[in-house]
């Protein structure tokens, strides 16, 4: 109750410190961007919002800019039904829950490229926001579209280009603070109408929050060229480097233990998407893909005394490759009716090391060399029902060389209730394949080979309504979903020398998003959202007790129960702004593995607040254009928890400045 009211208290605050300019409410002209905008992530071609029966958010860059934002983990705060978790300080390990589902059921793509491990897994941490034109963001199953992983949701990154003569636009940029923060970017993008490119980059380091071996070290690299030789071709080759290192004295309750451990995840992605008109009604579209993984753990002998422990020396290496190609055709029929037929191909390979020394000698592993290749079958259709309606319906069929066919599909409506009001439905089916760990890992931990996919079945309704002219939207969906087949754990196999992971549990998760959002009002724009979210075990795992992960008619861990997120921003003239988010997170389990057998406990809610100012100390003219830029994280110092015995940052001040030239 205690957090409940400081998350009002803090709305009502800044609600004050920003209603002045309310006044100008009716002096201002419609704004009906929101429904006017097109995406492309829920339909794989531009597709107007206005026409979707699926849940989508579009994040530009340059709002993520002004607000301060460099990690992407950060910009999908403010995304509903989104939770993200971080396991303490800046660097560690943070992944996403959309609408309840696992950390390994949302498909990240850059520019249309897969970025996931083998089986879904993500770490957001390396992940930041520079040279991004926009984020899109798809809640709800998109199997039917991107195959595995996208069970609950899709995040779709897309960098700059630009295409208009002139100038390149350059923009360079650092701040610190906090903790020995240092965080710099540089980008230039530039152009004609024929041809557009990018290329930027940027480096973080920090000491962390800890008191030793804290240390977090993030560069990225990213290039992007796009090509129209005429009025009927396209070409985009895009590529990016990420090289992200973590070092942390915990173990995994938490507890100081370490002085030389770290993780390392470096490695490029590269894709070309490739299109073709071929009459006024035909269209084919060719892309192919690559991202290559190295995922390192070392912890070296802390001493030469350190001979006692049961690991004394351990360095694990993954080489994970996921490549592919899809070739589809867009037949136009009429007026916003569209078939899509596909086919793609995708092949992983996985090549995992660990050498390790122990009180009583070698404890390596045999290596794993392994591979498994999925051919998939697809078509949508975007289908017009009347001037006020809109269907989409699609299926696919994919077949792994290693757990044989999957078959999901999708299916929509959109009703528009005049020029301002959306009722949508939609239900779908998504799944995720195993790991490779899961079902090939050998030594004390036993993959199963004969492991199926997770799968989800999921449905929703929405409503979307604009309200004074457009400068008022609110929204609504309610969603229900079914995880089926959940992959649990079993320390001690049924049969000796057997596999230990299984498909035996299962589980619901049903809630409602809303929003509420005040389109550009003098020069404030606000927007308030809130989540419920309700999950329950319905099938137990191999452990039913209570305290276990899998146990039934209990809530899955680290999913809040409420969360609500307030956005202002000011921007009283072109030369300055402030930014203020409030995120408030609510009551959720977890499992405290500093006792056996890992008992639940529940983590306290809490209310984060973050400002962003920005301030133009001189525009472009002959002169490049400087700001100086100041964030404040958690501004009112909360403490709190994401992850059990893994305390979050404390307040954490950022200043520096920025240079555009040919902005």
């Amino acid at each position: 109750m205690r957090s409940v009211t400081s998350f009002l208290s803090t709305v009502l605050f800044s609600t004050i410190l920003f209603s002045t300019p309310f006044a100008f409410l009716h002096a201002q002209q419609s704004d009906t961007v929101t429904l006017k905008s097109v995406v492309v992530t829920a339909t794989r071609l531009p597709t107007p919002l206005s026409t979707l029966s699926v849940s989508v958010s579009v994040l530009s860059g340059a709002d993520l800019s002004r607000a301060g934002v460099t990690s992407v983990a950060d910009a999908l705060r403010a995304i509903p039904g989104t939770a993200v978790v971080q396991s303490g300080s800046f660097g560690a390990q943070t992944s996403i829950f959309i609408r309840g589902g696992e950390s390994d059921y949302t498909k990240v793509l850059l520019n249309g490229v897969p970025l996931n491990q083998p089986g879904g897994a993500f770490d957001f941490a390396g992940l930041t926001t520079d040279n991004l034109e926009r984020v899109e963001v798809l809640r709800g199953p998109a199997s039917v579209l991107y195959g595995s992983d996208a069970v609950t949701g899709v995040v779709q990154l897309f960098t700059r280009d630009r295409r208009q003569p002139g100038t390149p636009a350059v923009t360079l940029g650092t701040r610190g603070g906090t903790y020995g923060t240092l965080e710099s970017y540089a980008g230039v993008a530039g152009g004609t109408a024929r041809l557009g490119w990018s290329v930027g980059g940027s480096w973080a380091t920090t000491d962390g929050t800890l008191p030793f071996n804290n240390e977090s070290r993030t560069g990225s690299g990213d290039a992007r060229l796009h090509l129209a030789p005429d009025d009927k071709s396209d070409l985009t080759v895009s590529g990016r480097w990420d090289d992200h290192r973590f070092h942390f004295p915990t173990d995994g309750a938490g507890n100081l233990a370490d002085s030389n451990q770290s993780t390392t995840e470096r490695g490029p992605t590269l894709g070309l998407d490739a299109g073709r008109v071929f009459s006024s009604r035909v269209e084919g579209r060719v892309s192919v893909w690559t991202h290559h993984g190295e995922l390192r753990y070392d912890d070296p002998q802390d001493n030469p005394g350190d001979t006692l422990g049961f690991y004394n020396d351990f360095h694990s290496r993954d080489l994970q490759d996921r490549s592919g190609a899809d070739v589809h055709t867009n037949v136009h029929l009429a007026a916003r009716s569209v078939l899509t037929a596909g086919v793609g191909l995708e092949h992983e390979h996985d090549h995992s090391t660990n050498v390790c020394t122990g009180q009583f000698g070698d404890c390596s592993s045999p290596a794993i060399d392994t591979a498994r290749t999925s051919r998939s079958l697809y078509g949508q259709a975007l289908l017009p029902l009347g001037a006020r309606a809109d269907l989409t319906a699609g299926a696919r069929l994919d077949h792994s060389s290693r757990f044989g066919d999957v078959v999901t599909y999708r299916g929509g409506v959109v009703l528009r209730l005049g020029p301002d009001t959306r009722l949508r439905a939609t239900v779908g089916t998504g799944f995720k394949e195993p790991t490779f760990l899961e079902n090939f890992s050998t030594g004390f931990v036993v993959g199963n080979p004969s492991l199926k996919g997770e799968r989800t079945t999921s449905g929703e309704m929405g409503i979307e309504r604009s309200l004074l002219d457009g400068r008022l939207t609110a929204s609504a969906t309610v969603f229900l979903q079914r995880f089926h087949d959940l992959i649990d754990y079993l320390g001690v196999p049924p049969t000796p020398g057997g596999p230990n992971y299984f498909n035996v549990a299962a589980a619901d998760a049903n809630g409602v998003e809303t929003r509420l959002t005040a389109h550009p009002v003098g020069p404030v724009t606000a927007s308030l959202s809130y989540t419920y979210l309700r999950t329950r075990v319905t099938r137990s795992g191999f452990d039913s007790s209570t305290g276990a992960q899998f146990a039934a008619g209990q809530p899955l861990i680290r999913r809040p129960a409420h969360t609500a997120r307030l956005d202002l921003e000011w921007a009283p003239s072109v030369r300055g702004s402030g930014v203020v988010s409030v995120t408030y997170v609510g009551h959720r389990e977890d499992q405290d593995f500093n006792s056996f057998p890992a008992p639940r406990v529940t983590l306290r809610a809490y209310t984060r607040v973050d400002v962003a100012l920005r301030g133009e100390l001189w525009r472009n003219g002959p002169m490049p254009g400087v700001s100086l830029v100041a964030h404040v994280q958690n501004a009112l110092n909360a403490r709190y928890e994401e992850v059990v015995h893994f305390p979050a940052p404390r307040r954490t001040l950022l200043v520096g400045a920025e240079l555009a030239v040919g902005r």
